[in-house]
């Protein structure tokens, strides 16, 4: 009897899931993940390459791959330009952020040197971390959704503060404006070429300009931005 209602559970269950359309099976493929790799992700580097990689970057590629449907992972003459107008846009962000104490505090997370045969390696690992979380951010939760409209790059901003939480006050405060920033981008682009050259390239230079002396001090932005209700 028990088996049958098992049975009978499971055939409702695969019913209902065949039930659902792309988008639907996305947000909820996409909540999953996040539930299992907020709960499951441990600290250090080689562990956050496996988390990563496992539900941020091959999940949605899987679940993608397996319904035929696109995520973004495409390269034409749009993505690239506004890859290099993105990137352009948010250096000035990066230099200015190398400067500040909080900032220079916090990275790099992961230990490194300047030395190129240590940080050439650090520096591949950070950019496959970032193309894992624009694959599952702007990939699988907004161009991949984009029959939606343009309300998909609304859809992850709160998951990706809540995943920067413990992250200088600066930069959670940035990341949901951030989040929808990339998110435009690469909805308009069709493509998460733009805010995956942006991110990682940027998280690699960031790393690299704290590691040596600030470019030029940082009093003048500070004194700038004293109205802002978090330490710089």
């Amino acid at each position: 009897m028990a088996t049958e209602e098992v049975r009978t559970g499971v055939r409702w269950l695969r019913e209902r899931l065949a039930a659902l359309t792309w988008v639907q099976r996305s947000l909820l493929a996409g909540a999953l993940l996040t539930v299992l790799w907020t709960n499951l992700v441990r600290s250090g580097l080689h562990n956050r390459l496996l988390f990563d990689g496992l539900f941020l970057f091959a999940g949605p590629l899987a679940l993608a791959l397996s319904h035929g449907e696109d995520i973004g992972w495409r390269v034409d003459r749009l993505a690239v330009r506004n890859t290099v107008v993105l990137a352009l846009f948010v250096l000035p962000f990066y230099l200015v952020g190398s400067t500040l104490p909080t900032i220079r505090a916090f990275y790099p997370i992961w230990e490194t040197s300047a030395v190129p045969g240590e940080f050439v390696p650090h520096a591949a690992k950070l950019f496959f971390l970032a193309l894992a979380a624009e694959t599952y951010y702007r990939g699988l939760l907004c161009v991949g959704v984009k029959d939606v409209g343009f309300k998909a790059v609304f859809i992850s901003p709160v998951v990706y503060m809540f995943h920067h939480a413990g992250k200088p006050p600066i930069e959670f405060l940035l990341s949901g404006p951030t989040d929808v920033l990339f998110g435009a981008v690469d909805y308009r682009s069709n493509s998460i070429l733009p805010s995956t050259i942006a991110h990682g390239a940027g998280l690699v230079l960031l790393d690299w300009l704290v590691l040596h002396d600030p470019l030029f001090s940082p009093t003048p932005v500070l004194r700038a931005l004293e109205w802002l209700p978090v330490p710089l």
